[in-house]
């Protein structure tokens, strides 16, 4: 193993999500190969230190592995596949974006006039691969080495944090980043429209209403909907609405008619249908796995 790989392994003794000492860092163990099937990523950074995992979005294909980051900008809907085994788990750093964070940094880099003045807004997407440089890897490792330790990571962790951040901050590539910070981008205002939807999937949420609360017009809020998250909002809620759905199924145990009404459907047979479509099989034959 390398000293990332190393590292991430100590603090993933457990298959999956493995928390840390740091809210909003956890590290991922998975030990066996996974094939193509669709989640949820959140909003936040993933670092492979071993292991490779790949990223369908729609009809674009991402790899990323110890070479290439994930960004994720905006929480999205994706299709997944992870290369793994016993002898070589797959280990990923997961680091959650907190936007007070990423504000500190942009205002301070705005007085250091050092923000990028060609952002490209047709290029804002909800996503970006990050390279890994030998900076990046020494913030990286300098993390974990913190999050061995309760007291080191209480005491540095969120200014190592903050360094990781700035380090992503410089990739070439990194104008979605930047474009999440300022207020008056698209995709920080589809981003607020992605709170919204996250916090009421439940309720009736109509395009209407998120284009109004970000001040756009429907069609011009709906183009730059599908620009940053690649589905239209109605494709979004719905596999946002699933994918919840699927966590109640498996955490919950709920029934199947319950779920349906918890995450937004008036019709369970509705439900059923659009389950089975996407995940392939029915809601009952998940809950009974």
């Amino acid at each position: 193993m390398n000293e990332i790989a190393t590292l991430m392994a100590q603090l993933a003794p457990q298959e999956g999500v493995n928390n840390t000492h740091l809210a909003g860092v956890r590290v991922f163990r998975g030990s066996q190969y996974a094939s193509r099937g669709p989640l949820c990523y959140s909003q936040g950074v993933l670092i492979v230190g071993q292991g490779k995992k790949r990223v369908y979005i729609e009809d674009k294909t991402f790899d990323y592995d110890r070479q290439h980051s994930l960004v994720m900008t905006v929480p999205l809907p994706v299709e997944c596949e992870t290369f793994a085994s016993i002898e070589e788990p797959v280990l990923v750093l997961m680091v959650d974006i907190n936007l007070v964070q990423l504000n500190y940094i942009v205002r301070l880099m705005d007085e250091h006039h050092q923000i990028p003045k060609d952002l490209n807004e047709s290029r804002q997407s909800g996503f970006f691969i990050a390279d890994s440089t030998e900076d990046m890897d020494c913030s990286v490792i300098r993390l974990l080495q913190a999050l061995q330790s309760p007291l080191e990571a209480k005491v540095m962790g969120e200014a190592l944090v903050l360094e990781l951040l700035y380090r992503l901050l410089d990739a070439p590539n990194s104008a979605p980043l930047y474009a999440l910070s300022l207020s008056h981008t698209r995709l920080s205002r589809v981003e607020k429209a992605l709170s919204y939807i996250h916090k009421h999937y439940g309720e009736s949420v109509e395009v209407d209403t998120l284009a109004s609360l970000v001040n756009m017009s429907p069609s011009a809020f709906h183009r730059c909907f599908k620009e940053v998250t690649t589905s239209s909002p109605i494709q979004y809620l719905k596999k946002i609405r699933l994918n919840k759905a699927r966590e109640l199924l498996q955490l919950q145990r709920l029934k199947v008619k319950e779920v349906s009404t918890q995450v937004g459907y008036e019709s369970t047979a509705q439900f059923s249908r659009e389950f089975k479509r996407y995940f392939d099989q029915s809601p009952g034959e998940f809950a009974r796995l």
